[in-house]
């Protein structure tokens, strides 16, 4: 999956995800995981998941981009911070 990042504010989103194909959701089964981008710092953090759904990805890769940079982190639901741009 990949996240474009536009810098010159701070900014966040929740990535919510499920199994797609029914209304399990209804009683919880989903995932959220949200993104927080820190402007000043450069950083993005990607918080712990909070839920599960059968089937679900234990571990992925995100490809995060901003501008010409590209990075791939491992993402196995534990919250990470990365440092994009060197200040």
């Amino acid at each position: 999956m990949e996240i474009q990042i536009y810098p010159g504010a701070d900014g966040t989103f929740v990535l919510y995800e499920d199994e797609g194909n029914n209304y399990n959701y209804e009683n919880g089964a989903y995932t959220t995981i949200e993104f927080k981008w820190n402007d000043t710092d450069n950083k993005l953090t990607i918080g712990d998941r909070q839920g599960y759904f059968d089937g679900m990805e234990a571990e992925r890769t995100f490809k995060l981009k901003i501008g010409e940079i590209i990075k791939e982190v491992n993402y196995s639901g534990d919250e990470i911070i990365i440092t994009l741009i060197n200040s």
